[in-house]
């Protein structure tokens, strides 16, 4: 046998093992890699932004109230910090219209809740951070009462009717949704101030289409299916219960 051959049969195998060992060792730092993503994994940031409650004030419908003779509406807000940047919130208010035309008057008026949540759209940068862009969804509903209505028909070739009266109207209701974008900053201690964009869809305007309310208090306009709406809030939030967002590294590691 040459000598080619006998180094030929004995590098081959010492090869082949030095490939299994490389094989072996680097499918079990995969697995040690996996184990440790996994465990990562596991390992959860503790939410520790703690708790506040914000109830505020909605300061642009009393400057239009001031502007619009025939309207009015007055709300309030409150909403809840949850978990992952989710906050409970409720509106609620009331107010009323005036129809004072020549062939038509009447008046209405109505008290509304709506609830739903927002969702922060932007990272904190500490615990303590509560200034945010924020993104909603509500449901609402109103009961609306309707006074006597008296109505009459001009017409300058048949000449005109005079006037009839629809009798006072049971207590009816309008619900509907909204999808909210705002903002959120601190003003002064534990006062914050924000505003909110709106738009609504009405759900059952054919319900009250004979006679609608020319105002519906936190919604708009009776005889449209969708409104826009714009508020301001002065707020005051309670808060209590804040911790290190940073959790210990002997919790992560398991040491």
């Amino acid at each position: 046998m040459s000598k080619q051959s006998i180094c030929r049969y004995i590098c081959i195998p010492i090869f082949s093992l030095l490939m299994v060992s490389l094989a072996i060792t680097a499918s079990a730092q995969t697995d040690t890699v996996a184990t440790d993503t996994t465990t990562l994994a596991k390992v959860k940031k503790k939410d520790s932004s703690g708790h506040q409650l914000c109830l505020g004030v909605d300061v642009v419908h009393p400057v239009q109230n001031w502007y619009y003779s025939d309207r009015h509406s007055f709300e309030f807000q409150a909403d809840y910090y949850l978990h992952n940047e989710f906050y409970a919130a409720m509106e609620l208010g009331w107010g009323g219209s005036n129809v004072n035309y020549t062939d038509l008057k009447y008046t209405t008026s109505n008290g509304f809740v709506r609830l739903g949540f927002n969702k922060a759209l932007l990272a904190r940068d500490r615990p303590g951070d509560w200034d945010m862009m924020l993104f909603g969804l509500r449901v609402a509903a109103a009961q609306i009462n309707r006074s006597q209505a008296s109505f009459s028909i001009l017409d300058s070739l048949w000449g005109n009717t005079p006037p009839q009266n629809l009798p006072h109207s049971k207590p009816f209701a309008a619900i509907w949704t909204e999808l909210t974008l705002g903002m959120r900053v601190a003003a002064w201690k534990n006062f914050v101030a924000g505003w909110n964009l709106r738009g609504k869809i009405m759900l059952n305007g054919k319900s009250f289409s004979d006679l609608s309310p020319l105002y519906i208090a936190g919604y708009g306009r009776g005889d449209k299916n969708t409104a826009f709406d714009f508020n301001l809030y002065i707020s005051y939030c309670i808060r209590w219960n804040r911790k290190s967002i940073i959790a210990p590294c002997s919790k992560v590691t398991g040491k």
